[in-house]
């Protein structure tokens, strides 16, 4: 969108805002803080820096916003953000798991995320060095190369021996956590929730003084999805955690579609499971439980975490935005 049109954006009705992230430009419900309206690329990336310039400052003066999507005289964003993507039952080998990769790499261009979740199925239907070779290291060559880390949760279709693959970051571990600025993250093993696995989530949820604590595993426990559908045992048995500790963000994989689910309990749920494989028209129709869903094409998540406010974005193997949004922190 050239700059002079940036100047032709009518008024907004008031509680809505113009806001730009990077290159997208964003149409914001300023009293809910959720995204109603999403333009990608709308600000042009050009390679002659001055017209960059012209084109960040002209947003600047139309809407209001910095270059780097704050307002005027606020700084950039902390470079405390933590940037990362989340995929799912992604490790076929197959064309589609190729195109999916490719398209994700080229979302690394304008957001530089440095880590990966996987969420489970992360290779399927072996465990040689030919299978990780295939359906993970040269689909995500690129990622690798560019010191992207990848850190895995199992799935019903992987083998326990995959924690001892050093690509994955499990250290030998079936569940684990680790730390990322102010973000703590919890794998777990939804394969077997064992009494020590539930012993240990819980120490260590209390024992977490992150501001942002998010839980990824394989079995999504809100599911609207018809081949699976909710995980409603491992639900009972998590979610009281999740609720107790101040879990924010689950994420999960399994179905074969991406779903957000309505916040439930204070919890936000994502189900991606479409980074390899996709059931096309799966999700369930006028449910209680969806806030946004794709079953069309592949898809991943991209999530940025600064301060107060998580904001993602899912996007499709062809690079089309298919959901988006802000979550905030609710201070303690």
């Amino acid at each position: 969108m050239p700059p002079t049109l940036l100047r032709l954006l009518p008024p907004l009705p008031p509680g809505l805002a113009y806001r730009i992230v990077g290159r997208a430009l964003m149409l914001q419900d300023v009293r809910t803080n959720t995204v109603v309206d999403f333009m990608n690329d709308a600000i042009p990336g050009f390679d002659d820096p001055a017209l960059r310039r012209l084109t960040l400052w002209a947003a600047v003066a139309v809407l209001g916003v910095s270059p780097h999507g704050q307002a005027p005289g606020l700084p950039p964003p902390s470079p405390a953000s933590v940037r990362f993507a989340a995929i799912g039952d992604m490790g076929t080998g197959r064309t589609p798991q190729y195109e999916a990769s490719a398209a994700l790499d080229a979302q690394r261009q304008t957001f530089p995320f440095t880590f990966v979740i996987t969420l489970g199925d992360n290779i399927y239907g072996g465990n040689s060095a030919r299978d990780y070779r295939k359906k993970f290291e040269q689909p995500y060559k690129a990622l690798l190369d560019a010191g992207v880390l990848f850190y895995a949760a199992l799935g019903n279709h992987d083998s326990p021996n995959q924690r001892m693959y050093k690509p994955f970051n499990m250290n030998g571990r079936q569940y684990y956590t680790y730390s990322k600025g102010h973000v703590q993250f919890f794998a777990l093993d939804s394969n077997y929730m064992s009494p020590q696995q539930l012993a240990w989530l819980d120490a260590e949820l209390r024992a977490s003084d992150a501001d942002w604590k998010i839980c990824y595993f394989h079995h999504p426990l809100y599911s609207s999805s018809a081949y699976h559908g909710s995980s409603v045992e491992l639900r009972r048995v998590l979610e009281p955690l999740f609720a107790r500790h101040g879990v924010q963000v689950v994420f999960a994989g399994h179905e074969h579609v991406y779903e957000r689910v309505k916040p439930q309990h204070g919890v936000t749920y994502f189900v991606e499971g479409a980074s390899g494989q996709l059931r096309k028209g799966n999700l369930k129709r006028n449910t209680t439980l969806t806030a946004a869903g794709f079953d069309r094409d592949l898809s991943f998540i991209l999530v940025e975490i600064a301060g107060d406010v998580l904001t993602f974005r899912t996007v499709s193997r062809t690079g089309m935005t298919v959901d988006s949004g802000v979550i905030e922190r609710v201070a303690d």
